[in-house]
């Protein structure tokens, strides 16, 4: 039988221990099972110990990143024998290392959750950027705590979407109360049947259709973008996108949407174009998923544009 193991990532004091306290106590979650729960950092938040009893749980330590190992977690498998595992990730761990280590035998990963302080993002956005895409990369669940009606829902989002476009997000008020998503604001008009995406709206055009792929639905659209192929991409298709910094200088990805075209092979990779094309809302192995899929109706080549990276902001 499989041992799920579930991550909880984020920097001390982001959530991470009262929202583990809250599942220790879920009735849907305590089911009696014996579980694990490797805490790597201790935050303000103390563990309930009637919770951890009722729910068949047991503390392991790790007080260094380097002890945090395979032969680490075999140790812990055969003392312990759990048939779940928590992880309380420590915030200002490589994450990427982590996800590197094999788990003992039978132990999959279930589910990575990160949580993030709204009132903080901004100040480890801007000296810790790459630990804290780091753990967005990585998160299926991304709990945004001590939210208020104001909070810009548009930041949050943008910031993961451009690193992880599959991730779930919450917006929760202090309270615990859930928000509603707020509207995305565009800068471009969605009126009208044909839509222009200028240079420096690419990227958020770009998180806005493969979200939302029906809001484009028929529509017609132009853009210029770059153009990539390899093996994977079907014949007669290519993908029409461009290079974005989604992290830091250091950053760099490329992004784009599958597009249909009968002349694809008479296309050069990197080769800027100017792009017409219809919108369709479709599923796709490329994209793991549904997104926005492109059948184009003309292209022309174009000229590099004087900037050529993208942002999402």
């Amino acid at each position: 039988m499989e041992v799920p193991v579930f991550l909880f990532t984020g920097f001390l004091d982001s959530g991470k221990s009262t929202f583990i306290n809250d599942t220790l106590q879920d009735e849907e979650f305590a089911t009696g099972e014996k579980t694990i729960l490797i805490l790597c950092e201790e935050g303000e938040i103390e563990y309930d110990e009637k919770a951890l009893e009722k729910s068949n749980t047991y503390i392991v330590r790790v007080e260094k990143e380097e002890d945090l190992t395979s032969e680490f977690l075999k140790e812990c498998n055969a003392q312990y024998r759990p048939r779940r595992v928590i992880v309380e990730f420590n915030g200002m761990w490589r994450l990427k290392n982590f996800m590197e280590t094999q788990l003992p035998r039978k132990w999959v990963m279930g589910q990575i959750l990160c949580t993030i302080d709204s009132t903080t993002f901004n100040m480890y956005i801007n000296n810790m950027k790459s630990l804290v895409m780091e753990q967005v990369t990585y998160a299926d669940l991304i709990i945004i705590n001590r939210c208020t009606e104001e909070t810009d829902q548009t930041m949050f989002r943008r910031n993961i979407k451009a690193v992880n476009r599959m991730a779930q997000i919450i917006y929760e008020t202090v309270d615990g109360h859930v928000l509603s998503p707020a509207e995305e604001q565009l800068p471009f008009d969605l009126s009208g049947e044909e839509v222009e995406i200028c240079d420096e709206d690419f990227g958020i055009w770009y998180l806005d259709a493969m979200d939302h792929p029906e809001k484009y639905a028929g529509k017609k659209i132009r853009f210029r973008a770059i153009v990539y192929k390899n093996r994977e991409i079907p014949k007669g298709c290519f993908v029409a996108g461009r290079f974005a910094m989604t992290c830091c200088a250091d950053d760099i990805a490329f992004i784009g949407m599958l597009a249909h075209y009968e002349f694809a092979d008479r296309l050069q990779i990197k080769e800027w174009v100017n792009v017409t094309a219809r919108v369709k809302g479709e599923y796709h192995p490329l994209y793991q998923g549904e997104g926005a899929v492109l059948y184009v109706e003309d292209i022309g080549r174009a000229e590099k544009p004087e900037e050529d990276l993208v942002y999402f902001n």
